[in-house]
């Protein structure tokens, strides 16, 4: 596929859980087999509604509303110990968007924004091969305020040393896109380029 920035664009800052990894239907697999053992469901509508929301908050918001008392924290690091204990060779990355990475390498400075873990970031674009094409890896968590507060784009921004209106953003989530426009990024929404 083509891809042409917008005039003005010198930065691009990726998403990574489903905009650059294709890791969503891993991550639902691991979130249904931690919660089971907690009597919690989560339906997978929901699930994608709710892309780029902290572990430990789905884990409040899913026990809240389900009347169950867990420690959110601890079922979050379980969850997290499920998806790390995964084979990296089930991890692809989205052909369109690393397309349009591999473009722009070396030539615009790329970041990553993640609500996930910087370490769990890192070893997810690790398992795809393209860990070192990114000047900057930020993850929102215990840094700033979660998506869709627009903090982790702007640190994102900051980091590459381009000003947020003049970076495009790459999200898969409505928290993520949300996050990004608030932040004053032009945004492309990818999940028309997903393979599913």
């Amino acid at each position: 596929m083509t891809w042409t920035p917008p005039a003005g664009c010198r930065g691009l800052v990726f998403d990574c859980d489903g905009t650059l990894v294709d890791s969503m239907p891993l991550h639902y697999k691991v979130w249904v087999e931690a919660l089971n053992h907690h009597g919690i469901r989560f339906p997978e509508p929901l699930f994608y509604a709710w892309a780029g929301v902290p572990t430990d908050e789905i884990v409040r918001r899913l026990a809240q509303e389900q009347g169950r008392e867990v420690d959110a924290a601890a079922v979050a690091t379980e969850r997290d110990a499920l998806f790390h204990s995964l084979p990296e060779s089930d991890l692809r990355g989205v052909p369109a968007v690393i397309e349009i990475a591999r473009n722009h390498r070396g030539v615009l400075p790329m970041a990553v924004a993640t609500g996930s873990t910087e370490p769990s970031a890192r070893a997810s674009l690790r398992a795809i091969g393209v860990e070192d094409w990114f000047d900057a890896v930020v993850s929102s968590r215990g840094l700033c305020p979660p998506k869709p507060a627009p903090d982790v784009f702007l640190i994102a921004a900051a980091r590459i040393g381009v000003p947020p209106t003049a970076c495009v953003a790459f999200e898969d989530g409505e928290a993520g896109l949300q996050s990004a426009r608030t932040a004053g990024m032009h945004v492309v929404d990818v999940r028309p380029w997903l393979p599913r």
